[in-house]
C-alpha cells in the first residue's frame, strides 16, 4: 500500500501542489540484506515509501517515466542450482503506484547491478559468477539474450542515445563496448586492474571508471582509449557519478572514510572525511545534492556538491544502500 498522503491533499491547490511534487526526483535506493527498496523525496530526503518482498537487492534501475523498477538480487535457488536449472536466480520488477512486486523475471545466476536503455524497454544485469550479461525486455519480462563477457562483469552503463553500451570487467581489466543493437561485442578496452563503478561524462567522450584496488580513477577517451589520465584517490574506491555541470567526479573511499570531489581538468581534490565505509553515490540532478550510502550502518549521507557541506542524513529502515535509481 502507498504511503504516500496525496489523498489528504487533494483539496488543496491541486495544479500547484502537483508541480512542486513532480519537479523533485524521487530516488529510490535498494536495501541488500534489507530485503526491499525505498523511495525518496529527494526535494525533503524524507522517505516516502517502503517496498518489500525484494531478496537482497543490490543493481537497480527505473524505467524513464517511474511506471517500474526494476532490482537484481543476489539471491540464487540453490535447489534449482543442484538440479542443473541455468535460470537460478531472478530479477523483481516492481510497480510503485502499487507498492508491491508484481513479476519476477528469471536470470542465469545472481545479479549485480543493473542499466536500462533511455526508452525503458531493455535492462542490461551483470552476472560476475557467469562472466555474462543478462538483456532483459521489460515489457515482455523476457530474458531475450545472454552475453558472454570477460571475467567478472561489475557494472553497465549505456549511453544517452541508447545504442551503446560499456560493461567494467573486474576479474580482467577490462570494459567492453556493446552494440545494443545486436547485442553483441564491439570492442574490448585495457581499463587497468579491478574496474568497477563507471560513469560517462557529459559529452560521452570520456568514460571513468574507478579501478577500486588500485585506488585510482581512469578517464579513458572512447575514441582512442590509449589516450587516458590516471588520478590517485584512496584507498577502496566505491561509489562514481559527476557533477550536475558536468566538471567534477564524487568518488567514495570506503578505506579512507572519505568523499572526493576530483576535477578532471586541473585534478585538484576536494575531501570530505565520512565514516564509517561510504559507499555507493549517486548526483541527484537538478538538487545540487549527493546522495552517499554507508557500507556498516543503515544510513545516507546528503552533502552539497559545491560545498561538499553535510546538508542531512536519512535512516534506512534496515540493510544498506546500493545502487540508486533515480526518477526526475
Amino acid at each position: 500500500m502507498r504511503k504516500r498522503t496525496l489523498s489528504k491533499l487533494a483539496g488543496l491547490c491541486g495544479a500547484v501542489l502537483t508541480v512542486s511534487l513532480q519537479a523533485a526526483p524521487m530516488v529510490y535506493i535498494p536495501l541488500g540484506s534489507g530485503n526491499g527498496v525505498v523511495e525518496v523525496d529527494a526535494a525533503t530526503d524524507k522517505i516516502i515509501n517502503h517496498f518489500e518482498g525484494v531478496e537482497n537487492s543490490h543493481g537497480l534501475v527505473a524505467t524513464p517515466d517511474g511506471e517500474y523498477l526494476i532490482a537484481g538480487s543476489l539471491y540464487e535457488d540453490n535447489a534449482k542450482t543442484a538440479k542443473g536449472d541455468k535460470l537460478n536466480s531472478e530479477l523483481f520488477l516492481v510497480h510503485p503506484a502499487h507498492g508491491h512486486v508484481m513479476q519476477t523475471i528469471a536470470v542465469e545466476g545472481w545479479s549485480h547491478h543493473l542499466a536500462i536503455t533511455p526508452d525503458g524497454r531493455h535492462v542490461l544485469s551483470t552476472h560476475p559468477t557467469k562472466n555474462q550479461v543478462s538483456v532483459v525486455d521489460v515489457e515482455s519480462g523476457v530474458l531475450v539474450k545472454t552475453i558472454a563477457t570477460d571475467n567478472a562483469p561489475y557494472y553497465v552503463r549505456v549511453t544517452a542515445n541508447g545504442k551503446r553500451a560499456y560493461v567494467s570487467n573486474s576479474g580482467s581489466s577490462t570494459i567492453q563496448e556493446i552494440d545494443t543493437q545486436s547485442w553483441t561485442i564491439l570492442r574490448t578496452i585495457d581499463a587497468g586492474p579491478s574496474p568497477e563503478h563507471m560513469v560517462l561524462s557529459k559529452d560521452e567522450k570520456l568514460l571513468f571508471v574507478n579501478n577500486a584496488r588500485k585506488g585510482t580513477v581512469s578517464a579513458i577517451t572512447l575514441d582512442n582509449p590509449d589516450q587516458r589520465k590516471i588520478y590517485k584517490v584512496g584507498a577502496s574506491l566505491h561509489g562514481l557519478d559527476i557533477s550536475d555541470d558536468g566538471s567534477r567526479l564524487f568518488i567514495s573511499s570506503k578505506s579512507d572514510g572519505k568523499l572526493v570531489a576530483l576535477d578532471y581538468q586541473s585534478g585538484k581534490q576536494q575531501v570530505l572525511p565520512l565514516s564509517p565505509n561510504p559507499y555507493h553515490l549517486n548526483t541527484i540532478t537538478g538538487t545540487g545534492k549527493v546522495y552517499i550510502s554507508s557500507r556498516s550502518t543503515p544510513s545516507l549521507w546528503v552533502v552539497d556538491q559545491q560545498s561538499l557541506q553535510i546538508l542531512n542524513t536519512i535512516d534506512l529502515p534496515a540493510g544498506e544502500g546500493h545502487q540508486m535509481a533515480i526518477v526526475q
